[in-house]
Protein backbone atom coordinates (compact mmCIF):
# COMPACT_ATOMS: atom_id res chain seq x y z
CA UNK A 1 0.00 0.00 0.00
CA UNK A 2 1.12 3.47 -0.82
CA UNK A 3 1.92 5.65 1.84
CA UNK A 4 0.34 8.64 0.81
CA UNK A 5 -3.16 10.68 1.63
CA UNK A 6 -5.05 10.74 -1.40
CA UNK A 7 -6.77 14.39 -0.30
CA UNK A 8 -3.64 15.36 0.44
CA UNK A 9 -2.68 14.56 -3.04
CA UNK A 10 -5.40 16.27 -4.17
CA UNK A 11 -5.22 19.50 -1.88
CA UNK A 12 -1.81 20.11 -3.45
CA UNK A 13 -2.75 19.34 -6.86
CA UNK A 14 -5.49 21.50 -7.39
CA UNK A 15 -3.12 24.34 -6.42
CA UNK A 16 -0.33 22.98 -8.66
CA UNK A 17 -0.48 26.08 -11.05
CA UNK A 18 0.03 29.04 -8.73
CA UNK A 19 3.02 26.87 -7.04
CA UNK A 20 6.08 29.18 -8.47
CA UNK A 21 3.67 32.11 -7.81
CA UNK A 22 5.53 34.03 -4.97
CA UNK A 23 2.31 36.25 -4.21
CA UNK A 24 0.09 33.04 -3.91
CA UNK A 25 -0.60 30.17 -1.30
CA UNK A 26 2.69 29.05 -1.41
CA UNK A 27 4.17 32.84 -0.59
CA UNK A 28 5.64 30.88 2.68
CA UNK A 29 7.55 28.17 0.52
CA UNK A 30 9.21 30.94 -1.49
CA UNK A 31 10.22 32.88 1.66
CA UNK A 32 11.24 29.94 3.32
CA UNK A 33 13.71 28.50 0.43
CA UNK A 34 16.63 31.11 0.98
CA UNK A 35 16.79 29.72 4.20
CA UNK A 36 16.64 26.12 4.47
CA UNK A 37 19.04 26.32 1.13
CA UNK A 38 21.69 28.41 2.89
CA UNK A 39 21.46 26.20 5.92
CA UNK A 40 21.96 22.90 3.91
CA UNK A 41 24.35 23.84 1.65
CA UNK A 42 26.62 25.44 5.26
CA UNK A 43 26.79 21.92 6.38
CA UNK A 44 27.33 20.10 3.09
CA UNK A 45 28.20 21.68 -0.27
CA UNK A 46 26.22 21.01 -2.62
CA UNK A 47 28.42 21.55 -5.91
CA UNK A 48 28.64 18.30 -7.59
CA UNK A 49 26.39 16.29 -5.57
CA UNK A 50 23.74 13.82 -6.03
CA UNK A 51 20.65 15.28 -4.58
CA UNK A 52 16.87 13.51 -4.04
CA UNK A 53 14.21 16.18 -2.71
CA UNK A 54 11.29 13.81 -0.92
CA UNK A 55 7.71 15.06 -1.78
CA UNK A 56 9.23 18.15 -4.08
CA UNK A 57 5.78 19.45 -4.94
CA UNK A 58 6.48 21.77 -7.90
CA UNK A 59 10.18 21.96 -7.38
CA UNK A 60 11.01 24.90 -5.62
CA UNK A 61 13.98 23.53 -3.44
CA UNK A 62 14.80 20.62 -5.74
CA UNK A 63 15.42 23.84 -8.62
CA UNK A 64 17.47 26.04 -6.45
CA UNK A 65 20.15 22.66 -4.93
CA UNK A 66 20.12 22.28 -9.35
CA UNK A 67 21.10 26.04 -9.59
CA UNK A 68 23.46 26.07 -6.44
CA UNK A 69 25.56 23.80 -8.37
CA UNK A 70 24.54 20.40 -7.53
CA UNK A 71 25.28 17.30 -9.87
CA UNK A 72 22.30 15.86 -10.22
CA UNK A 73 18.99 16.85 -8.69
CA UNK A 74 16.03 14.16 -8.46
CA UNK A 75 12.62 15.29 -7.08
CA UNK A 76 10.11 12.47 -6.53
CA UNK A 77 6.48 12.92 -5.10
CA UNK A 78 2.88 11.01 -5.97
CA UNK A 79 1.27 14.65 -6.89
CA UNK A 80 1.34 14.75 -10.24
CA UNK A 81 -0.15 17.85 -11.68
CA UNK A 82 2.60 19.65 -9.08
CA UNK A 83 5.20 17.66 -10.75
CA UNK A 84 4.30 18.63 -14.30
CA UNK A 85 4.45 22.09 -13.24
CA UNK A 86 8.10 21.44 -11.68
CA UNK A 87 8.99 19.66 -15.24
CA UNK A 88 7.70 23.03 -17.27
CA UNK A 89 9.44 25.33 -14.67
CA UNK A 90 12.60 23.93 -15.07
CA UNK A 91 12.46 23.67 -19.15
CA UNK A 92 11.41 27.71 -18.95
CA UNK A 93 14.49 28.07 -16.64
CA UNK A 94 16.97 26.35 -18.64
CA UNK A 95 17.94 24.10 -14.98
CA UNK A 96 18.84 20.63 -16.92
CA UNK A 97 20.51 19.30 -13.50
CA UNK A 98 17.28 18.61 -12.27
CA UNK A 99 14.89 15.61 -12.79
CA UNK A 100 11.27 14.75 -11.66
CA UNK A 101 9.97 11.25 -11.21
CA UNK A 102 6.04 10.19 -9.67
CA UNK A 103 7.49 7.41 -6.93
CA UNK A 104 7.01 6.65 -3.65
CA UNK A 105 9.84 7.00 -1.56
CA UNK A 106 9.64 3.75 -0.68
CA UNK A 107 9.19 2.27 -3.56
CA UNK A 108 12.43 4.34 -5.03
CA UNK A 109 14.64 2.78 -1.79
CA UNK A 110 14.28 -0.39 -2.85
CA UNK A 111 15.58 0.37 -6.35
CA UNK A 112 17.98 2.81 -6.05
CA UNK A 113 19.99 2.36 -2.01
CA UNK A 114 22.66 4.23 -0.66
CA UNK A 115 22.23 6.63 -4.23
CA UNK A 116 22.15 9.81 -2.88
CA UNK A 117 24.89 12.17 -0.93
CA UNK A 118 21.83 14.16 0.24
CA UNK A 119 18.14 13.72 0.80
CA UNK A 120 15.85 16.42 1.61
CA UNK A 121 12.06 15.95 2.98
CA UNK A 122 11.17 19.38 3.68
CA UNK A 123 7.49 20.24 5.08
CA UNK A 124 6.64 16.41 3.93
CA UNK A 125 6.31 14.06 7.34
CA UNK A 126 3.49 16.21 8.38
CA UNK A 127 0.97 15.25 5.28
CA UNK A 128 1.51 11.18 4.78
CA UNK A 129 -0.37 8.41 6.87
CA UNK A 130 3.31 6.66 8.09
CA UNK A 131 5.90 9.53 8.69
CA UNK A 132 8.47 6.67 10.14
CA UNK A 133 7.89 4.62 6.79
CA UNK A 134 9.82 7.89 4.97
CA UNK A 135 12.53 8.20 7.33
CA UNK A 136 14.06 4.78 6.96
CA UNK A 137 13.65 5.03 3.09
CA UNK A 138 15.33 8.24 3.21
CA UNK A 139 17.96 6.71 5.20
CA UNK A 140 18.28 3.48 2.86
CA UNK A 141 18.32 5.76 0.24
CA UNK A 142 21.75 7.90 1.26
CA UNK A 143 25.23 6.95 1.37
CA UNK A 144 27.10 5.67 4.07
CA UNK A 145 28.50 9.27 5.37
CA UNK A 146 25.63 11.08 3.46
CA UNK A 147 23.49 13.42 4.92
CA UNK A 148 19.29 13.46 5.28
CA UNK A 149 17.61 16.86 6.26
CA UNK A 150 13.65 16.97 7.74
CA UNK A 151 11.44 20.03 7.99
CA UNK A 152 8.18 19.59 10.04
CA UNK A 153 5.97 21.18 12.68
CA UNK A 154 6.19 20.75 16.45
CA UNK A 155 2.96 19.21 17.95
CA UNK A 156 1.97 21.40 20.48
CA UNK A 157 -0.69 24.39 21.81
CA UNK A 158 1.78 26.76 20.49
CA UNK A 159 2.58 25.23 17.34
CA UNK A 160 -1.33 24.94 16.83
CA UNK A 161 -2.29 28.59 17.77
CA UNK A 162 0.25 29.43 15.29
CA UNK A 163 0.53 27.24 12.78
CA UNK A 164 -3.21 26.38 12.23
CA UNK A 165 -5.12 29.30 13.58
CA UNK A 166 -2.92 31.66 13.41
CA UNK A 167 -1.13 31.05 9.80
CA UNK A 168 -4.12 29.49 8.20
CA UNK A 169 -7.43 31.87 10.12
CA UNK A 170 -5.84 34.78 10.77
CA UNK A 171 -3.19 35.86 8.88
CA UNK A 172 -4.08 33.68 6.19
CA UNK A 173 -0.49 32.42 5.13
CA UNK A 174 -1.90 29.44 4.07
CA UNK A 175 -5.20 28.09 2.63
CA UNK A 176 -7.15 26.52 5.07
CA UNK A 177 -6.84 22.74 5.61
CA UNK A 178 -3.35 22.95 4.77
CA UNK A 179 -2.34 21.02 8.37
CA UNK A 180 -4.16 18.79 10.43
CA UNK A 181 -2.72 19.27 14.03
CA UNK A 182 -2.88 15.26 14.84
CA UNK A 183 -0.11 14.30 11.91
CA UNK A 184 2.39 17.25 13.56
CA UNK A 185 5.35 15.34 14.91
CA UNK A 186 7.60 16.05 17.96
CA UNK A 187 11.22 16.32 17.48
CA UNK A 188 11.50 13.32 19.80
CA UNK A 189 8.97 11.16 17.87
CA UNK A 190 11.20 11.78 14.95
CA UNK A 191 14.22 11.64 16.74
CA UNK A 192 13.78 8.33 17.70
CA UNK A 193 12.58 7.47 13.79
CA UNK A 194 15.61 8.67 12.68
CA UNK A 195 17.91 6.81 15.41
CA UNK A 196 16.09 3.46 14.83
CA UNK A 197 16.55 3.86 11.01
CA UNK A 198 20.16 4.27 11.83
CA UNK A 199 21.09 8.07 11.51
CA UNK A 200 22.61 10.39 13.94
CA UNK A 201 21.48 13.64 14.90
CA UNK A 202 24.28 16.89 13.70
CA UNK A 203 22.14 19.79 13.93
CA UNK A 204 18.25 21.18 14.86
CA UNK A 205 17.02 24.22 13.59
CA UNK A 206 13.61 26.38 14.33
CA UNK A 207 12.14 28.13 11.90
CA UNK A 208 10.22 31.75 12.98
CA UNK A 209 7.57 33.71 11.92
CA UNK A 210 7.52 37.78 12.56
CA UNK A 211 3.92 38.81 11.55
CA UNK A 212 4.99 43.03 11.45
CA UNK A 213 8.00 42.21 9.57
CA UNK A 214 6.58 39.32 7.14
CA UNK A 215 9.78 37.64 6.99
CA UNK A 216 10.76 34.53 8.25
CA UNK A 217 13.98 33.54 10.17
CA UNK A 218 16.26 30.74 11.64
CA UNK A 219 16.34 29.99 15.08
CA UNK A 220 16.79 27.95 18.11
CA UNK A 221 13.20 27.88 18.87
CA UNK A 222 12.05 24.30 17.45
CA UNK A 223 8.69 24.56 19.42
CA UNK A 224 6.55 25.19 16.22
CA UNK A 225 8.54 24.65 12.82
CA UNK A 226 11.93 22.76 12.93
CA UNK A 227 14.64 21.11 11.02
CA UNK A 228 17.03 17.90 11.65
CA UNK A 229 20.52 17.55 9.41
CA UNK A 230 21.36 14.40 10.24
CA UNK A 231 23.80 11.89 8.86
CA UNK A 232 24.24 8.38 7.78
CA UNK A 233 27.21 6.51 9.66
CA UNK A 234 29.86 5.77 6.86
Amino acid sequence: MINADPQELAKFSELAHRWWDPESEFRPLHQINPLRLQWIDSLVPLANKQLLDVGCGGGILSEAMAQRGAAQVLGIDLAVKPLKVAQLHALESGVHNVDYREIAVEALAAERPASFDVVTCMEMLEHVPAPESVVRACTTLVKPGGWVFFSTLNRNAKAFLLAIVGAEYVLKLLPRGTHEYEKFIRPSELARWCRDAGLELQRTRGLEYNPFTRHYALSNDTSVNYLFALRKPG
